[in-house]
């Protein structure tokens, strides 16, 4: 940009701040990293006054003015230090640098020109908010919800059903899985924790495109099972690599908002220390920071005649036309309520094709309701039995306490 003559009027000065401001307001809405640069002492001669300011981006493009061509070289290369350290940097600038009192915290270097004088400059960098992807609606996710937005990230929350109140205070609210890979941008960091409903469609979505971070809450039988679906499907092993399951640092956690807590505390880490993603294995957490059980994802649904197949491995309802797993056996189409039930009924097809599936009604553990298991929407597995709840919650306490539900069940309490 060529350099502009100084203006020493006040009143002139005043449209150069609206434009300093203004550029300032573009680059933040467009989520820009850019550094300010603002004169706050100098020495005569020289053509920059106290209050002269500049806007410099990670690309090294100076917007204003900051004291003419001898200044604009140094103050460009120290905006892009202060931006990749995220730290501020207060510098002298001199043909003479030699020749000053040194002082803690003030950076001297020499001007590139001789014409004399000495600016001191406070460079400030800008950076985004990080984002903070959320994928799922349960407490998890509500609590990560609240704690991004405390901790200043842009939040971002994935509801499919757009039904729950508890994500509504989310920054933005994305409803559909295919909108997933423009929301990841650079400093995007993405927890999935949608119980077991889809985990595997939605990190398809999202592992290609790379974010800082991917955690899925899940215990490691289930993460492990996901991983291998993954990998059935063509993601590569430095996709999977990006994948940190289960998510979250080991802080013991057992309630929902705890284990929001490990997560966050595992993006500061990550972030502040600017890691590179290790394996799986080496990443992986304790199971015993785990809110979730293994979840029954894992079989496959009757072949469909009409708008709905039954899933012949847990006898769930499967719209056709909103179908996301489905298996072709022998010339038939099959179609299934979840990547599980595609994965064990691929495995042994003969074996569910061979006996009815599962239909009638069921008794939620939980709270002792009546579920009907064609329309049941949750169920889990647990020493090879189908259980199934009336709701998510129900789900969610089984899971944690599976002995203690069947206990009581069994004895009619």
């Amino acid at each position: 940009m060529p350099v502009e003559p100084p203006i020493n009027n006040t009143q002139d000065r005043i449209p150069m701040y609206d434009e300093f401001f203004a550029k300032a307001n573009e680059l933040v809405q467009a989520g820009v990293p850019f550094a300010t640069a603002t004169v706050i002492y100098v020495e005569k001669p020289t053509s920059g006054v106290p209050g002269d300011r500049a806007i410099v981006t990670a690309d090294g493009v100076m917007y204003g003015w900051i004291g003419g061509s001898c200044a604009q070289p140094s103050v460009i290369a120290e905006a892009r230090k202060a931006l990749t350290l995220d730290e501020c940097r207060l510098i002298r600038l001199s043909t003479s640098p030699a020749d000053h009192t040194s002082r803690s915290g003030l950076i001297d270097l020499p001007m590139t020109c001789f014409s004399g004088g000495t600016l001191e400059i406070m460079i400030e960098p800008h950076l985004p908010k990080p984002r903070l992807l959320v994928v799922g609606n349960l407490p998890v996710a509500q609590a990560l919800v609240h704690l991004g937005q405390a901790m200043n990230y842009h939040v971002i929350a994935v509801d499919l059903d757009n039904e729950h109140g508890g994500m509504s205070h989310a920054d933005e609210i994305v409803t559909s899985l295919d909108d997933l890979a423009e929301q990841i941008q650079p400093h995007t960091y993405v927890v999935v924790t949608t119980h077991g409903n889809y985990d595997e469609l939605a990190l398809e979505k999202i592992l290609p495109a790379r974010p800082d971070y991917v955690g899925l809450v899940a215990s490691p039988k289930r993460a492990q099972a996901v991983r291998e679906y993954l990998t059935a499907q063509g993601l590569s092993a430095e996709q999977l690599w990006l994948l940190k399951a289960p998510a979250g640092l080991d802080i013991q956690a057992r309630r929902g908002d705890e284990i929001a807590l490990s997560i966050m505390a595992e993006i500061v880490q990550r972030r502040r220390n600017a890691e590179v993603a290790a394996p799986v294995e080496e990443l992986a957490a304790p199971e015993s920071m785990l809110l979730f059980e293994e979840y029954i994802h894992s079989a496959p649904a009757v072949e469909g005649t009409g708008a709905a197949a039954v899933d012949p491995v847990c006898g769930m309802n499967v719209e056709i036309s909103e179908a996301n797993f489905t298996y072709d056996y022998d010339g038939a189409m099959y179609y299934f309520c979840c990547a599980g039930c595609k994965t064990k009924f691929s495995q042994n097809p003969e074996e569910y094709l061979e006996v009815e599936a599962p239909s009638g009604e069921a008794v939620d553990p939980v709270c002792n309701m009546i579920v009907d298991i064609p329309t049941a929407k949750y169920m889990s597995e647990y020493e090879g039995e189908l259980v199934y709840f009336c709701s998510a919650g129900c789900k969610q306490a089984f899971d944690q306490h599976p002995e203690k539900y069947l206990k009581e069940h069994s004895s009619g309490g």
